[in-house]
């Protein structure tokens, strides 16, 4: 009966129909906020309300900090980063506002307040002795203790990223950035040593000291260009996690990958200055040419990442397709 034919041709659905259809169906979804989540005002003025003397409490901590983070860290070289990051990382954070508000459930309190006690006590410490860099990190460890008894440890390991991002507002202590930075400075320098010798020029040194004809220079941590390897950090994982959050196999590799771009580029950078020096003096060298020399320095740095997320697509596809098959 041709009716009868028709109606089973009609109501027919391949398995690839059933696919497409509950793709569209989570595209759909994902358009349409979580179902009992808030907006962002919203959930901040609801709380504010309900706890406000905890929230009186963390704005007496946090925005002394803050100002003294901007005053002493955000106004140098080694941290101008810091407004950028930010602002990026709360951009973060609010990209996956609905997700956490929807799984969010207060942690134990008493793993909360171990966390948070330690951290109190150490940021009195580094308020009372004035040092920022200390009191930066217990600030923010404070604030994450709060979060944790707050929404829970699902929320946190969903924000893992920005949480761990945002480390990059505060600065490092002096020591750790002298220890990291002393062996990176006399390595750049043997290297352009070595590499001019070997292309005739009278130039020797030791450690961070270099002599080329009659100039003396000295490679300090901003003229090899490593106070901006902690900004190069934090835009290159800022890059990654944007570009590669799926492939966590590939974003690792890109991390590894910065260090070495940022050596490169330093290296190119004390090059074009002792060059400059021998060839046009000393005075052209410390002016207008030695600032030129840090920007083309970290453009060469943020090029790099980009050539090497290029030339490692092949292996980026090959890391996607072994993760598919492992789901």
């Amino acid at each position: 009966m041709p009716s009868g034919r028709t109606a089973a041709f009609v109501g027919y659905r391949s398995p690839e129909d059933f696919r497409l259809n509950a793709h569209a169906d989570i595209a759909e979804t994902s358009k349409k906020p979580a179902p009992g989540a808030p907006s962002f005002g919203a959930w901040l003025a609801a709380h504010v309300r309900k706890d406000w003397p905890l929230w009186l409490g963390m704005a007496a901590i946090a925005l002394p900090t803050m100002a003294s983070v901007a005053r002493d860290s955000w106004s140098t070289e080694q941290g101008a980063h810091g407004p950028i990051v930010l602002a990026t990382g709360l951009w973060l954070i609010l990209r996956q506002w609905r997700a956490a508000c929807a799984i969010a459930r207060p942690g134990s309190p008493w793993l909360g307040v171990a966390m948070l006690l330690p951290t109190l006590l150490l940021y009195i410490f580094a308020r009372i002795t004035n040092i920022v860099e200390i009191e930066g990190f217990a600030m923010y460890g404070a604030l994450l203790s709060i979060l944790y008894m707050s929404a829970g440890g699902a929320v946190m390991r969903l924000l893992w990223f920005p949480l761990l991002y945002m480390l990059f507002v505060f600065p490092p202590p002096d020591t750790v950035v002298a220890m990291v930075t002393q062996p990176l400075k006399i390595w750049i320098s043997r290297a352009a040593i070595e590499l001019l010798y070997f292309l005739g020029y009278p130039i020797a040194g030791s450690g961070v000291t270099i002599q080329i004809g009659q100039y003396q220079l000295l490679v300090a941590a901003a003229c090899a260009g490593l106070n901006s390897l902690i900004s190069l950090s934090a835009i290159g994982l800022f890059y990654i996690y944007i570009r590669h959050n799926a492939n966590w196999r590939y974003a690792a590799l890109l991390m590894l990958a910065i260090v070495p771009v940022k050596l490169f580029a330093n290296f190119v950078r004390v090059l074009i200055l002792v060059l400059i020096t021998y060839h046009f003096g000393e005075a052209m060298a410390q002016g207008f040419v030695h600032n030129f020399a840090g920007v083309t320095m970290f453009a060469i740095s943020v090029l790099g990442i980009f050539a090497v997320d290029a030339l490692a697509s092949p292996l980026r596809r090959r890391l996607a397709i072994a993760g598919s098959n492992e789901q």
